[in-house]
């Protein structure tokens, strides 16, 4: 049987309940015993008192286990009602009531429904066939003080027609609502796991939030000042090297210098800026975009990497998370390339558009990088370009420096 389909067991505060149910219908039952005997329920002789509060203990006590075996209790149950019935225990009423709580507890608490219906059907067919014999002894044994038989519908028969109702309405609504109890109890205990279940969920989606909201500013920290940096690196270390010969040209490649940090303290508070924004409102999770690339070509030239830049197609509406992840694959590709092309590299950017897609290459002439792991760049490169529904393509080209291309098709262009 499906977990689903299985109800929790039970608790140890309903065990307790269980335990005052059956005291509680222990004394219930020594009274209806005492007050039987006293009125006299069955005409002839009775057994004494202490076989009907032996008959009281053995009725009730199953119950308080009713919930850990529900069929051995109702068995035991069963079997001391037909003993103390046919032995004329003068105790109609708290039998009965034992008799259906048992019944109803199977019902509500098997977890195997077959094996819960066929012991409880086994039971109501004895039942039956018990009173119909029982019906048969009584019109076949009538005295004269009887109820009458004569006429088609004999008040003997009236109150045959009577027992049997009663015992239809009595059994029938013990396996009914044993029923609708199992089904409400299975259905609370999946919409539980269910509610866990979702919980665990939505504390895993928090986290991975989380997380991705962590590479995503460490990837726009990296691009922003990784850029910057390296160009600064570049002009300081020019202006040491004509220092003492040609101040003029050190004090040009300082002021680069200033330039250099004073943009990338203005990305930086962009940045910041954006990370504050709602997501609906900034969904580049950035300021720039691809008519800057002009600006970054040029930054680049004035920072001792000639770059060139060419732009094929006529440009198409393209999504902003798309321009703002391009923009970031190039400004880090020339990083790369000025950092590791060595002396006299040179790059080019070329920009192509088409009818459904667009297409960035960034490729530089000069030595291969040194090292076979991809970096930090690199793989922010790729998240971008995954991010954007596109694919990535980073090599070393043979005849030395390196490639970087990817390709967005714009009709799956969408935020990751």
């Amino acid at each position: 049987m499906p977990e689903s389909m299985l109800r929790r067991a039970a608790t140890a505060a309903e065990r307790r309940q269980d335990a005052w149910l059956a005291a509680g219908l222990f004394v219930a039952a020594m009274i209806s015993t005492a007050l039987g005997s006293v009125s006299g329920i069955y005409n002839d002789a009775q057994p004494d008192l202490v076989w009907g509060l032996l008959y009281s203990f053995a009725m009730t006590a199953p119950l308080a286990f009713r919930r850990l075996y529900p069929m051995t209790s109702l068995i035991v149950v069963s079997v001391v009602f037909f003993v103390g019935v046919s032995a004329r225990i003068p105790e109609l009423y708290v039998g009965n009531v034992a008799l259906f709580v048992g019944m109803y507890t199977v019902g509500s608490w098997v977890a195997d429904r077959r094996r819960a219906a066929l012991v409880r059907i086994l039971l109501i067919v004895a039942m039956f066939v018990w009173l119909m014999i029982t019906i048969f002894q009584t019109a076949a044994s009538s005295s004269e003080g009887g109820l009458s038989q004569e006429g088609p519908f004999s008040p003997f028969a009236a109150f045959a027609m009577i027992q049997f109702l009663v015992n239809v309405a009595f059994f029938g609504g013990a396996y009914l609502f044993g029923e609708r109890a199992y089904t409400g109890a299975t259905e609370r205990t999946a919409l539980e796991e269910r509610t866990a279940e979702l919980e665990r969920e939505r504390e895993r989606t928090a986290a991975q939030a989380v997380a991705l909201d962590r590479v995503r500013i460490a990837r726009e920290l990296h691009d922003v000042v990784a850029h910057h940096v390296s160009a600064m690196g570049v002009q300081a270390g020019a202006a040491r090297t004509v220092l003492d010969r040609d101040p003029d040209a050190a004090r040009t490649a300082l002021t680069g210098v200033e330039s250099s940090a004073r943009q990338a303290l203005t990305e930086l508070r962009q940045l910041l800026e954006t990370l504050r924004t709602p997501e609906t409102e900034a969904p580049g999770g950035s300021t720039v975009r691809l008519d800057a690339l002009p600006d970054l070509v040029a930054h680049a030239n004035e920072n001792g990497l000639p770059t060139t830049l060419s732009v094929v197609g006529a440009p198409v509406p393209t999504p902003e998370l798309v321009q703002v992840n391009l923009y970031r694959i190039a400004q880090e590709a020339l990083t790369n390339a000025r950092r590791h092309g060595g002396p006299g590299a040179t790059a080019d950017v070329r920009l192509r558009y088409a009818d459904d897609a667009v297409e960035l290459e960034v490729s530089n002439e000069g030595r291969a990088p040194i090292s076979g792991r991809a970096g930090l760049g690199l793989v922010g490169m790729r998240e971008r370009a995954t991010s954007s529904g596109g694919a990535l393509e980073a090599r070393a080209r043979p005849r030395g420096g390196f490639l970087v291309r990817v390709r967005v098709p714009l009709s799956q262009a969408v935020p990751a």
